[in-house]
């Protein structure tokens, strides 16, 4: 079993391929509870079974739920979580000069605005203790913006800027704030493996979000990139 200083998550934005990775990692190598969120019910009860997690429901684009969301967790979980993971995003792709603009202010709220939320209401949670960490998922997008796609990469970007000026604020306080560089595609049944490592193994990047979890603070990484050989620099 994986020896790590936390004994609380919590996964927001849970779905199949990664949040379903890091749900296994945290509860089984890790023995953390662990309680997975998401904006239904059903993606969860999979999860659930598999894990133990505990499947919460809630949108993080909206702040009073995620108020509720932290008393929810903590009351599942027998405390505040000491580990958050922001793994929610949105994606609006189109020409620049067609793409709608609230579609995209929606997007953005999503993938950074919401991760600001959820992120406050973790640390604050955490700060008494001086004791916690923060996970961001990242993305390809924070670090170069693609085309017909600048809703992602400005969320990207402003998730990335978050994680940080947090990481910079808070280290000092106890609180280990991370940003993870996804450059890639995720594997997933719709995009198996064909042998050769062209999209990215979910439980291997799970394992890279433990091993920032296990970093001793001397050496805490603020980011980290994961990615498969034939993505381009």
């Amino acid at each position: 079993m994986s020896v790590t200083p936390y004994r609380r998550a919590l996964i927001v934005g849970a779905g199949p391929g990664l949040g379903a990775s890091l749900a296994r990692a945290f509860a089984g190598e890790c023995g953390m509870r662990v309680a997975v969120v998401a904006r239904r019910r059903e993606p969860l009860e999979a999860m659930a079974a598999e894990t133990g997690a505990m499947p919460l429901v809630a949108d993080a684009s909206n702040a009073a739920g995620v108020d509720a969301l932290f008393e929810a967790a903590a009351l599942a979980l027998g405390g505040a979580p000491d580990v958050v993971v922001y793994n929610a995003s949105q994606r609006v792709r189109g020409s620049f000069v067609e793409v709608d603009a609230e579609e995209v202010a929606r997007a953005i709220d999503v993938t950074a605005v919401a991760a600001f939320r959820v992120a406050q209401q973790a640390v604050r949670r955490m700060l008494p203790d001086r004791h916690g960490a923060v996970l961001f998922t990242g993305a390809s997008a924070g670090v170069k913006g693609f085309s017909r796609s600048a809703a992602f990469a400005m969320g990207k970007f402003a998730l990335r800027g978050l994680a940080q000026s947090m990481a910079r604020e808070l280290a000092p306080q106890g609180i280990h704030v991370a940003h993870i560089v996804v450059d890639g595609a995720i594997r997933t049944v719709h995009a198996p493996d064909d042998g050769q490592d062209v999209h990215l193994d979910p439980d291997a990047i799970a394992a890279t979000y433990v091993y920032l979890l296990e970093q001793p603070r001397s050496v805490w990484s603020w980011e980290i990139e994961v990615r498969p050989w034939v993505e381009r620099f």
